[in-house]
């Protein structure tokens, strides 16, 4: 049965990422985050990378301290990265790959090959009272293997989906949404609640939030991107309405919701 209401995290990593080319303290990711909850977003992603290139260690605290929506915070299946998740105890906490060269996240976490070493940081992180999502492929050897490893989400990468769409190649992108539709089914199968995301824009997003199993989308640089043209607030409601036409609901009922 498909949930009415999709939730929308927003990422505000690239927010941090334009404060960060001159330095100082604007813009503000926690004020993005303000902002996100005032216009209808159910949550707030940041990713904190090894190599700070966007989102601080001290923006994580501010988050966790001053936030009214979730806190969902990205990381690397890292000894360090699991002290700071420890020490912060967020909402939720999303592993992800992580490699310095690349310019973002690129794929999904390999699982399957990491049982036991990612058992364990999963343990540790739910029994902090954080809830584990995995971001992966829509793959079922290794949506079996988040199952065995006891997370409690999967986020399917909607990437390369995205992309083909976004080259005009139709006819890839359909059988690479199929896989996604697929892989929703077999995790929520498997007892894990679904979410995706990962190069979403107003163009993309459709067919994706039209997916039952889906409960969440995940969408950060494309709305920071348009906030700059139409305003964070606007941008971010517009993306809103797209979801929920495709969940077949008015923007009247969107708005009562």
């Amino acid at each position: 049965m498909t949930q009415t209401h999709l939730r929308l995290g927003v990422n505000i990593d690239h927010v941090a990422t334009i404060r960060n080319a001159r330095g100082g303290d604007h813009p503000d990711p926690v004020r993005a985050a303000e902002i996100v909850a005032a216009c209808g977003g159910d949550g707030i992603t940041a990713h904190l990378r090894e190599d700070r290139r966007h989102i601080s260690d001290a923006d994580i605290a501010r988050l966790k301290a001053e936030l009214t929506r979730p806190l969902n915070f990205e990381m690397a299946a890292t000894d360090e990265m699991r002290a700071i998740a420890l020490r912060h105890c967020p909402h939720a906490c999303c592993l992800v790959p992580e490699r310095r060269e690349e310019r973002t996240t690129e794929g999904g976490l390999e699982v399957a090959a990491a049982r036991d070493r990612l058992a364990d940081i999963v343990g540790e992180l739910r029994a902090s009272g954080s809830r584990v999502s995995l971001f992966i492929e829509a793959d079922p050897r290794q949506l079996d293997a988040a199952r065995d490893v006891g997370a409690d989400i999967v986020e399917l990468h909607t990437g390369h989906y995205c992309d083909l769409m976004l080259d005009g190649d139709n006819r890839a992108g359909d059988i690479e949404l199929a896989k996604l539709r697929a892989g929703a089914t077999h995790a929520a199968g498997l007892g894990l609640e679904v979410h995706a995301g990962h190069g979403l824009t107003y163009n993309t997003v459709k067919a994706v939030a039209a997916i039952p199993e889906v409960v969440e989308l995940n969408i950060g640089h494309f709305l920071i991107g348009e906030g700059i043209f139409l305003g964070l607030d606007r941008a971010v409601a517009q993306m809103r309405a797209i979801m929920a036409d495709a969940r077949g609901l008015s923007r009247i009922a969107l708005a009562e919701g």
